[in-house]
């Protein structure tokens, strides 16, 4: 089933579809992407044999609404379109599934709407405010690039700074998505969303948190988050960077069962 729902606050819809059989489990895709990337690279088919499955486009992606102003990419908002989505289809608590951006609208859910998760694990995610992190992420000069060449700069440039060009899976994700758009979900990732330490000491949702040793600020946060989180443990992708993270999709979904599986005991 394909459908959307509006935020209550400001009325953006939210795409999603909804597939399989068991428990919920939510799928939320990084920064740039959309749903599509979770079927792409294998993990709805996966999944879908064991949970209901749920995967959303974010706010300025994919065939959600796309605002072209800062104001309307707050992590409230993006908090907002979780809960309007799992409202909509009645699934909840849910095990959450989050990458990179997804990750951290998932760790502030877990901190402010905890009752919405059964589990929560994150991909490449991170707790700290970003604070310059998409130039660190992307290419210093992404406003530019979007501003002046739109996605293909966007993504060439991305390429070229961590020095191989990027799969054709993500290269074709980024490359429907709304450059202004973009650029306003960016401008507002760079300077909020994330969580406080005494925040993070507080979450008690079971969590799971996989990042990739060559990915090595959110290897390093994803491990400090694991020692401070009263109900977490951690797992190297061994190899992968940011960008590669979601790759090994065999090795993710068993750590996933396997952590779902234990929790259940």
């Amino acid at each position: 089933m394909r459908a959307s729902t509006p935020n209550p606050v400001d009325g953006t819809e939210i795409a999603y579809e909804v597939d399989g059989d068991g428990p919920p489990l939510v799928l939320v895709h990084g920064s740039g992407l959309s749903r599509g990337t979770w079927r792409g690279l294998g993990y709805l088919r996966d999944l879908q044999r064991d949970f209901t499955v749920v995967a959303l486009d974010m706010r300025g992606h994919g065939k959600s609404g796309k605002p072209h102003d800062a104001g309307s990419y707050s992590m409230e908002l993006h908090r907002g379109d979780v809960a309007a989505v799992l409202d909509a289809t009645g699934l909840e608590p849910a095990h959450y599934v989050g990458y990179s951006f997804g990750a951290r609208i998932g760790l502030s859910m877990a901190a402010n709407e905890p009752g919405r998760l059964r589990t929560l694990t994150t991909i490449g995610g991170s707790w700290a405010p970003m604070n310059g992190n998409i130039g660190a992420t992307f290419t210093p000069d992404w406003h530019d690039a979007l501003t002046t060449g739109g996605m293909a700069r966007l993504v060439d440039r991305w390429g070229e700074t961590i020095g191989r060009p990027i799969d054709p899976e993500t290269r074709l994700a980024f490359m429907q998505d709304d450059p202004a758009a973009l650029a306003a979900f960016f401008t507002a990732a760079e300077t909020g969303g994330g969580l406080t330490v005494a925040q993070l000491d507080s979450v008690e949702v079971p969590t799971l948190l996989l990042a990739g040793t060559r990915d090595v600020d959110r290897h390093r946060e994803s491990q400090e988050a694991a020692r401070r989180m009263p109900a977490a443990v951690f797992y190297s992708l061994v190899g992968q960077d940011h960008a590669s993270s979601l790759l090994p999709v065999d090795q993710v979904t068993d750590l996933l069962r396997t952590f779902l599986e234990t929790v259940d005991a």
